[in-house]
């Protein structure tokens, strides 16, 4: 059969492709070794050998592909004038042949743009795109989809045949390129961890993947419809495109929280891209440990832009003149600190530019050579060296117990941890740096008590950003300084030694060994790395608070931010692109994007959770499904005695149906543990994928709370409670507001295959 040469075609081309790739990575190896043993006689020698070193061993992570298909596709434009058609096989990465010939082509590359982007209607020259289907080394199907000429005429094969499913693309005139792999790729079971979609990239996603650099692109993309995917597969584009910049300015990508991280965490490095930096808005913020919770009313109350004037009036009652004079003894001098003195110099030094602790030390020098004139004017004019005196006079001063205390009092060298503990422990610190511009009932809820140390304060998401937002004034309370490292460099690490002869080995280590001192800095907390392109993921439940953390990391102005305000789900969201817009305070016009067809959630979900979504945000409209999964969501109701067997029933039948697929209990996050151990009590190994010693995502079966399900999939859901779920941050029982209808829609838009709601109380209106 045709479909049979076309697979055997295929085989053969990977076997070739393959081996040009072992090829690759042998003459990679070759050129580590030789820096490995090679002879240094001096400091450029040296720097040479470890350039030739890192570049070898980056070389061969990119070239690490493990079983991931090597190319996915090929396309073939049509005939020229005379007669010649160029191919392309399009895969992961570029792979040559021993004479340099191209094999496969990177993904990235402008050549492989017809690939995702030729449809009927503009088929870009092509004449033939196909999809091949790898597992590991074998080639497993081949989907080919045909173009019409430039007369208009489409030549098909006579055995070309399309199929259906019941799991299949719905009704509709969606422009799709490779349908057929596109289903199989949505169909596949879900494995905890987000795969790349290289192989299915549909044309509006690659547009956006390939939008240039500068500026900030806005994405807004409802659910499925691969808005972080395609943020992914921008950041590798563009690393691949702007190698030499963004590799010495760095890139970084940013998550809603530890999960999500860990769910995206391999899909840059399946791309050849290893050099990003994923973080949370919290992990920015270094030595501050997340361990408490807000009250929804105090975090919507730390994220607001007013806390910004707040923590700046906050300072300035931290730089106070001494109420009474000071005596300082100096061996057997005093002098007087006056009260008066340290007013002046304030009012100075806040007029002076500089941060807080770094204008510290001239209020310090202002006030000691002051004393110390004031004492030569009084008992040493006769001194034959004024100058020198005084200075070692003001020196001596500085020097004192006394006068240490009492520029502490004035003027504190202090750290963004401190001044908020100090600020948050004091009432009458709130009042005044709240003055007209909190409410007493506000200035009430940001007070907590003291702890003894700030080891054991349970700092909050909220805090964090805040602390940042302390640090830029008050700056670092040290210089940086070197750090000597001796010893390896490192250049080694990765490098199987042992699998070498012993004269090989010993060289290596032997120059391992000659490496020199090299010494790096070691920042304060207050200083932080900035970035030449940042990647947001999940931002409108970004408060404007963090997008202002995420502002001062931003070192170019480009960035690709992507959310979909109809699931923002926390009490300080944004809410909107004009906020989020607002606070960044682009350099240049932003460009914004939306994503309108939805990929991974099928038709059957989308339409159920749709009456849902206008409640919640009635300027928003649900994505258009591209498939359906042929089961409909079902609600079981139950009463309180029941409950318990019917929720394991439930979640049994959901297991069995998507095997050996993964399924998700999402509720409200107070019931998390209580679920965990109703399903386990029923013979289910659920898990709480939070747990640090917990399989995490990639079990088959995790209980999540609402809140936290943001840009996760799974092939089953069963939502527990959805009226629960629905009154979030409502003080009635039973009353939906807004922000809980917004993340009721994202539990219910998680799964790829089936949906069911289990309930005891009344659900809400838009789901009955």
């Amino acid at each position: 059969m045709a479909h049979e040469r076309e697979i055997a075609e295929e085989q053969a081309f990977l076997d070739v492709a393959l081996l040009a790739l072992d090829h690759m990575r042998d003459e990679a190896r070759s050129l580590r070794d030789s820096a490995a043993v090679a002879n240094m006689r001096g400091a450029g020698d040296l720097v040479e050998r470890d350039v030739v070193m890192g570049t070898a061993l980056h070389r061969l992570d990119q070239l690490a592909i493990g079983d991931q298909a090597l190319f996915f596709g090929r396309i073939d434009y049509a005939q020229d004038i005379h007669g010649k058609a160029d191919s392309y096989h399009v895969g992961r990465l570029a792979v040559s042949d021993e004479q340099l010939n191209p094999l496969v082509v990177d993904w990235r590359a402008p050549v492989a743009e017809a690939f995702y982007r030729a449809t009927g209607v503009e088929a870009l020259g092509l004449a033939r795109r196909r999809h091949v289907a790898l597992r590991a080394r074998e080639v497993m199907s081949v989907e080919d989809e045909y173009f019409a000429d430039q007369n208009g005429e489409l030549s098909l094969p006579d055995d070309e045949m399309r199929a259906a499913t019941e799991e299949g693309l719905v009704d509709g005139g969606l422009a799709l390129g490779g349908p057929g792999a596109l289903l199989a790729a949505l169909g596949r079971a879900r494995t905890g961890r987000m795969g790349d979609i290289v192989a299915t990239i549909q044309g509006e996603q690659d547009q956006i993947i390939r939008t240039p650099l500068a500026g900030i692109l806005l994405v807004q993309g409802g659910p499925g419809t691969g808005k972080t995917a395609v943020a992914l597969h921008r950041a590798a584009y563009l690393l691949f495109t702007h190698r030499a910049t963004l590799e010495r300015q760095g890139v970084l990508v940013v998550g809603p929280n530890p999960l999500f991280l860990n769910y995206i965490e391999n899909v840059l490095p399946s791309l050849g891209e290893s050099g990003v930096t994923l973080s949370t808005i919290s992990g920015l913020v270094t030595n501050v440990a997340i361990r408490g919770r807000d009250e929804d009313e105090v975090d919507r109350l730390k994220g607001d832009t007013r806390m910004t004037k707040f923590i700046a009036r906050a300072l300035q009652t931290r730089q106070r003149p001494l109420r009474s004079d000071v005596e300082i003894p100096v061996g057997r001098v005093r002098v007087v600190l006056r009260a008066s003195y340290t007013k002046e110099v304030i009012e100075r030094a806040r007029r002076r530019p500089g941060n807080h602790n770094q204008r510290r030390s001239a209020v310090g020098r202002e006030l000691a050579n002051r004393l110390a004139n004031e004492y030569r004017e009084r008992f040493a004019r006769d001194a034959d060296d004024e100058s020198s005196a005084v200075e070692d006079f003001a020196t001596q001063i500085r020097q004192t117990r006394e006068f240490k205390e009492a520029l502490q009092r004035i003027w504190p060298r202090l750290s963004g941890q401190e001044l908020l503990h100090d600020l948050f422990g004091a009432p009458p610190l709130i009042a005044a740096a709240g003055r007209n511009l909190l409410s007493s009932d506000e200035c009430v809820m940001l007070f907590r008590a003291r702890s003894t140390s700030l080891e054991e304060i349970e700092w909050t998401k909220a805090d964090a950003a805040l602390i940042d937002e302390a640090r830029i004034l008050l700056g670092p309370r040290r210089r940086p300084r070197p750090v000597a490292k001796s010893g390896e460099s490192g250049i080694l690490d990765g490098v199987d030694l042992d699998s070498y002869q012993g004269d090989v080995r010993a060289a290596a280590l032997r120059e391992a060994a000659r490496l020199t001192v090299s010494a790096s800095v070691e920042l304060d907390e207050a200083e932080f790395v900035t970035y030449g392109h940042i990647v947001v993921d999940e931002a409108q439940d970004l408060s404007p608070m963090e997008l202002r953390v995420l502002r001062r990391r931003d070192l170019t102005g480009s960035m690709t931010i992507v959310g979909d305000m109809g699931q923002a789900t926390t009490a300080a969201s944004s809410a909107s692109w004009n906020t989020v817009l607002e606070v960044l305070d682009p350099r240049r016009r932003p460009t914004r994007v939306d994503l309108s067809v939805s990929y991974r959630t099928p038709e059957e979900v989308l339409d159920f959770a749709a009456a849902t979504l206008r409640a919640a945000s009635p300027e928003l409209s649900p994505p258009r499904p591209v498939r359906r999964a042929g089961a409909s969501p079902r609600i079981i109701k139950t009463d309180d005695a029941a409950f318990a067997s019917k929720l394991v029933e439930v979640t049994r039948e959901e297991c069995t149906a998507v095997a050996p697929g993964r399924v998700a209990v999402i509720a409200a996050g107070s019931r998390v543990d209580e679920l965990v151990a109703i399903l386990r009590g029923g013979g289910l190994d659920a898990i709480d994928p939070g747990d640090a010693d917990s399989r995490g995502l990639a079990a088959d079966l995790v209980v999540l709370a609402a809140e936290g399900a943001n840009g996760l999939e799974f092939d089953a859901v069963v939502v527990i409670e959805p009226g629960q779920i629905a009154s979030r941050g409502s003080t009635k029982s039973g009353q939906t507001t807004p922000r809980g209808l917004r993340t009721l829609y994202v539990a219910m838009t998680r799964p790829t295959r089936r949906l069911a709601l289990v309930a005891t109380q009344p659900v809400p209106s838009t789901i009955q």
